[in-house]
């Protein structure tokens, strides 16, 4: 990842609203939720919600995908992964003890039981 990148990622990563945004969608899992309900999730009304969810596409974390008359938006895993090897490519020198406990494995990460919290 480019720092420019990561700096737009970052950036959209700073507003409230927009880190509730993602913390909802990663929570929820690849499978995403529709608008309305992530606008109620979080709280805000559907314009603020779509300026935010625009933002937050932009910088490559979040995706949207059309269902009949719904649109549904979910984490974009691969844009999280790439910003968190962003982080971590430099990380304690390459100390395995604990560069080893932020290996984000692509295969189970996919899984919505690998990356969705309990609620």
């Amino acid at each position: 990842m480019e720092m420019e990148v990561a700096l737009a990622a970052f950036a959209a990563l700073s507003q409230e609203t927009r880190l509730q945004v993602l913390k909802h969608l990663v929570r929820v899992g690849p499978g995403g939720t529709a608008a309305g309900d992530l606008a109620t999730a979080v709280g805000v009304p559907g314009p603020t919600l779509s300026f935010h969810l625009k933002e937050l596409a932009a910088a490559g974390l979040v995706r949207a995908r059309r269902d009949g008359r719904s649109i549904f938006y979910s984490a974009d895993y691969e844009g999280l992964r790439a910003l968190i090897g962003f982080l971590m490519a430099d990380c304690c020198a390459g100390d395995p003890r604990i560069v080893g406990d932020f290996t984000i494995n692509k295969e189970t990460c996919d899984e919505p039981s690998a990356c969705a919290l309990p609620r």
